[in-house]
């Protein structure tokens, strides 16, 4: 489709943001972007995530390259680095119809590599990129509190950054193309590092026959506490493993973790032993739920197995 055909004429010096992604971390993120003000237009596989945004005001593309051509800049949020690249740099992707100047945001944990790659071709058209995947899990995106880790261009940062702050508790420039992916990675190894420790400790104050409940008022005020633990340490508990971030896509980010780490020649065994585990509990079931459709929490299953111990306790 081409720009010419499609582009509609600016009626505000605000830019116009298309969005792509509404799932549990993207429809919270867009409706903080539609609430501060924007004309929004928005895309999603499943029509009906769709609809709550629709009701706020923002309009509804009937594919990628319509909402590209009438936009300044383009949001992503999707599943894998596959589908960004298909996304961005597809034949009616959003940099084959984005206008002149336009800049594409990158909010999904994706691949280094591939924000690099996406940021010349960007470049190459007159266009820019950023990429500026996001922590805090669903509840972050609902609240706007999301800590968001930018790589790119000044400029372009700059443009993008009044849209960025509408759902941002923190929002750091790491550097160039490929900085905030970089970021996100060490971000993802520390949350491993976290899980692994959080369900580990719950599993032993069961053994030891404490009440892990009033473990949790104690150790979430002391020196080994995390996010978590606060977070998350209380669904464990209860063995509601209902996702705030899916197994699956844990899994594809503890991937590019490890995929960098070997490409730098880095030895990461933590990481690597979360891969592992987090991989078997995806082969399994959990409550008849596939265990990559569960919240990272769930872990605690499998780690209470190898102890030979039920969870939740009786």
């Amino acid at each position: 489709m081409s720009e010419s055909s499609t582009s509609e004429p600016r009626t505000s010096d605000r830019p116009r943001i298309g969005w792509i992604g509404l799932g549990l971390m993207g429809g919270p993120m867009c409706g903080h972007v539609l609430d501060a003000g924007f004309d929004v237009t928005v895309w999603a596989r499943r029509p009906e995530s769709s609809a709550p945004l629709a009701a706020k005001g923002a309009t509804v593309a009937g594919g990628i390259a319509e909402l590209a051509a009438r936009s300044d800049i383009v949001c992503t949020i999707v599943s894998m680095p596959s589908d960004v690249e298909q996304v961005v740099l597809g034949a009616d992707g959003v940099l084959a119809n984005l206008p002149a100047g336009g800049v594409v945001v990158d909010l999904t944990t994706s691949e280094p590599s591939l924000a690099v790659r996406i940021a010349e071709a960007a470049a190459a058209v007159g266009k820019a990129s950023v990429d500026a995947p996001v922590s805090g899990g669903d509840t972050g995106a609902k609240a706007g509190t999301l800590s968001v880790m930018v790589g790119g261009e000044d400029d372009a940062v700059t443009r993008v950054r009044p849209v960025l702050d509408t759902f941002a508790g923190t929002l750091v420039h790491q550097g160039g193309p490929g900085a905030g992916q970089h970021t996100k990675m060490a971000n993802q190894i520390l949350v491993a590092g976290s899980m692994i420790a959080t369900c580990e400790a719950l599993v032993y104050a069961a053994a030891a026959g404490l009440d892990p409940e009033r473990v949790l008022q104690t150790v979430t005020k002391g020196a080994g506490s995390s996010s978590a633990l606060i977070n998350l340490g209380p669904k464990a508990i209860a063995g509601d493993y209902a996702p705030g971030f899916f197994v699956e896509h844990f899994i594809k980010d503890l991937g590019i973790v490890l995929a960098e780490s070997r490409r730098m020649g880095i030895v990461l065994p933590g990481a690597t032993l979360a891969d592992q585990l987090y991989r078997s509990l995806a082969q399994h079931e959990v409550g008849g739920i596939s265990g990559g459709r569960l919240g990272t929490q769930a872990l605690i299953t499998v780690l209470a197995g190898l102890a030979g111990r039920e969870w939740p306790p009786a």
